[in-house]
C-alpha cells in the first residue's frame, strides 16, 4: 500500500512530466482530495527528504529533482518541446527514465566555456553524444555546502 507521501510524490511528478512545472500546494490539494495545509505539509516533508527546495521565502517549489521548476541551463526536449528544466547536469541524466520509451533531448553550455553539450538518451541509455567527450563538473563541495544551498 502506498503512503501518502508516495501518492503525493507521485502526483507531483505526473504533473512535472505532462506540463513541465510542478503544482502549487493549492492546485495539489485538490487532487489529493486534501486541505491546502496538508498539501503544503506533504510538500515539506518530501523535500525534507530528497534533494528538492522551495524558492526561499515563498511556498512554491523551486526543485523537484531531477526536474527544475525554475529555468536553469540543462534543457529537456522531449517529442519536439523543450518545456523542462533538469536541476543540475547530473539529474539530466535522470531525466531519461521520466519518459520511457522517448528520445530526451539534453543542452547545456559547456561550464569550461567551450562548445554547448548535446545528449540523446532513451530508457536511460544514452543515444548521442556531442561533443564526444563529456566531463561532470559540480563547485559544490559534497558533505560541506550551507543550509539550502541548490546544487550546481
Amino acid at each position: 500500500m502506498e503512503s501518502d507521501l508516495d501518492v503525493t510524490y507521485a502526483t507531483i511528478m505526473q504533473e512535472i512530466v505532462a506540463t513541465g512545472v510542478a503544482p502549487h500546494y493549492a492546485e495539489l490539494a485538490p487532487r489529493l482530495g486534501i486541505s491546502p495545509n496538508e498539501a503544503l505539509n506533504r510538500i515539506e516533508s518530501i523535500l525534507a527528504i530528497t534533494p528538492g527546495w522551495m524558492h526561499p521565502g515563498t511556498d512554491y517549489i523551486a526543485s523537484f529533482p531531477p526536474f527544475n521548476n525554475q529555468p536553469t541551463a540543462y534543457r529537456i526536449t522531449v517529442r519536439g518541446e523543450q518545456r523542462w528544466f533538469a536541476q543540475c547536469g547530473f539529474e539530466a541524466l535522470a531525466c531519461s527514465w521520466m519518459f520511457p520509451g522517448e528520445i530526451v533531448d539534453i543542452n547545456a553550455p559547456c561550464l569550461l566555456g567551450d562548445d554547448s553539450l548535446h545528449l540523446k538518451m532513451k530508457d536511460g541509455e544514452l543515444v548521442l553524444v556531442d561533443p564526444e567527450t563529456i566531463v561532470g563538473y559540480t563547485r559544490s563541495r559534497l558533505g560541506m555546502e550551507e543550509p539550502d544551498q541548490p546544487f550546481r
